[in-house]
């Protein structure tokens, strides 16, 4: 099967079909070994699998080869090559097809891809500068939400102690806009209803008078809020985390929809579940609104984490990237499209938050060892994989059994200091090492033997120390340590939070504030200029 399948990914995206070939053929010795321990392997539902390029590609070709074939069957997962010349080659028929293999299938793993810039498309030699495949995706699967929640290893401090979760609704906003470059004149906004016996509305109409203006036209459709919002608070509920909803409703007026919807669904169908929780008692036992401005205060300062923020598309985008610079990295940030079918059936992409690592595979190229840590990809893949057998549950005891299993050894590297090099410093596993060690633990874990890995019960803090300029830190200690005695006591550490901006401050001021400069803004006649 295996065989076959090779044949076929070659014949169709030649692309993937070499890199499989390839890999194989280097590490046949080793899946042979793992397989001889485990007589029968575990037939996965249907699944597609979206390959993208460069050192994303490359490691998780390795993972695919020494963690997931040698138990796995994968006869059944349709694969779709959407490199940059695979699309070109096809005139991005791959994408056109691999859109719709899931929304047939409905569960859909994606590698990193690139979205290549003119520069780019001259250095590939391709007839076009193809499009980022994402905003297809979103219309074919009916895009509601992109779930983005932080990654937490067991035992090993990262960013935030609890789970962080995001709704970023996966329509509207500034991605979808139309524009044009435009001078001196005037522009007017029309709707037409669909019932052409209704008057057509003017939206706006307006002066411009400099000579060199951009005209931006968009829209928020709220069809699809009542589901993002049960899937929200589903989440939450499952997750113990207070929710919150972001907007800048004070400012953008028609921003107020999305608020009005998300507070009705809490209060008719998950009021009653709330109560029995403490998630409300911070907000006093109702869903509380923060301005976006607030929430991005809140992000730096809520470090214990045990929060959950619902927004739009594009303050999803911005939000969830300080998230992950608090939570050390995008790595550790997972990102799921969850879109609907006709008959209700949800279809879930599953992808990691970063890109495809452009600088450690040029650095493979030339030769040099590389330290990929792909945990962001395999949680997605585990994750793909899970949603697969939800929708054919025969399967899902014997898929869990795998996906766990997964997990548990890659957490376990990282817990016994056998991580890659941004969490271990330099002592950390190169890319193949990591791996390779892996695929030793889960073979042992699957054969129903003695994990490899054993962590150990104290907690694991990431190395920092090859990043860190030592001095430089000596000088910022001794600048908030005022009475030099070689301490900080809790007066300095409270001037110290102040000054640097990340001391927790009460949320009804920040939104009394927030409230004021509004009112300020309305009393100068400016409010439209925010």
């Amino acid at each position: 099967a295996q065989a076959i399948l090779v044949k076929i990914s070659y014949r169709r995206y030649p692309v993937l079909g070499i890199s499989i070939r390839w890999t194989m053929r280097s590490l046949g010795a080793l899946t042979r070994s793992c397989a001889s321990r485990r007589s029968t392997k575990i037939v996965a539902p249907p699944m597609v699998y979206i390959a993208g390029e460069e050192m994303s590609r490359y490691t998780m070709q390795l993972i695919i080869d020494q963690w997931v074939k040698p138990f796995v069957d994968m006869s059944n997962w349709e694969f779709f090559d959407l490199s940059c010349k695979s699309r070109d080659h096809t005139k991005d028929q791959v994408l056109k097809e691999a859109v719709a293999a899931g929304a047939r299938i409905g569960s859909i793993f994606k590698e990193p891809t690139i979205t290549p810039t003119e520069v780019q498309r001259k250095e590939m030699g391709l007839k076009k500068a193809w499009g980022s495949p994402n905003g297809a995706m979103r219309r074919g699967w009916n895009g509601i939400t992109i779930s983005r929640d932080t990654i937490h290893i067991p035992g090993v401090q990262l960013g935030f102690r609890n789970p962080v979760l995001f709704e970023r609704h996966a329509v509207g906003g500034e991605y979808g806009a139309g524009w044009k470059p435009v001078g001196r004149g005037r522009v007017m906004t029309t709707f037409f209803p669909e019932d052409i016996t209704e008057k057509p509305i003017i939206v706006d109409a307006r002066a411009l008078d400099d000579d060199d203006s951009r005209v931006v036209v968009y829209d928020n459709p709220l069809d699809n809020v009542e589901d993002l919002a049960r899937i929200f608070f589903s989440r939450c509920l499952e997750k113990n985390v207070t929710p919150y909803v972001v907007t800048k409703k004070t400012v953008f007026k028609w921003q107020e929809g999305f608020w009005q919807i998300m507070k009705q669904v809490l209060d008719l169908e998950f009021k009653e579940a709330y109560q029995k929780t403490d998630l409300l008692k911070k907000t006093d036992g109702e869903l509380q609104h923060l301005i976006s401005d607030a929430a991005t205060m809140q992000i730096v300062r809520w470090t214990d984490g045990g929060f959950g923020m619902a927004c739009h598309n594009y303050d999803g985008d911005m939000l969830t990237d300080e998230v992950a610079q608090v939570h050390r990295s995008p790595g550790f940030i997972t990102s799921n499209l969850i879109g609907k079918k006709a008959d209700g059936t949800l279809i879930k992409e599953f992808e990691a938050s970063h890109g495809t690592v452009a600088d450690l595979y040029h650095m493979m190229l030339r030769g040099e060892e590389t330290s990929m840590n792909p945990l962001g990809m395999v949680v997605a893949l585990l994750g793909a994989m899970d949603h697969s057998a939800v929708l054919e549950p025969e399967a899902q005891a014997e898929v869990t059994t795998f996906t766990t299993s997964c997990k548990d050894a890659v957490y376990a590297a990282f817990q016994t200091g056998g991580g890659t090099r941004d969490l271990c410093g330099p002592e950390g596993l190169t890319t193949e090492q990591f791996i390779a060690l892996v695929a030793r633990d889960l073979a042992a874990r699957l054969a129903g033997e003695a994990p490899i890995l054993v962590p150990s019960q104290k907690p694991l803090k990431p190395s920092l120390q090859h990043n860190i300029d030592l001095e430089r830190m000596n000088e910022f200690f001794a600048r908030f340590d005022s009475d030099k005695n070689g301490q900080i006591d809790f007066e300095e550490f409270v001037q110290m939070t102040v000054e640097l901006g990340v001391a927790p401050i009460n949320q009804a001021a920040a939104v009394a504030k927030e409230e004021e400069k509004v009112r300020r803004l309305v009393r100068q006649g400016s409010l439209g200029q925010e």
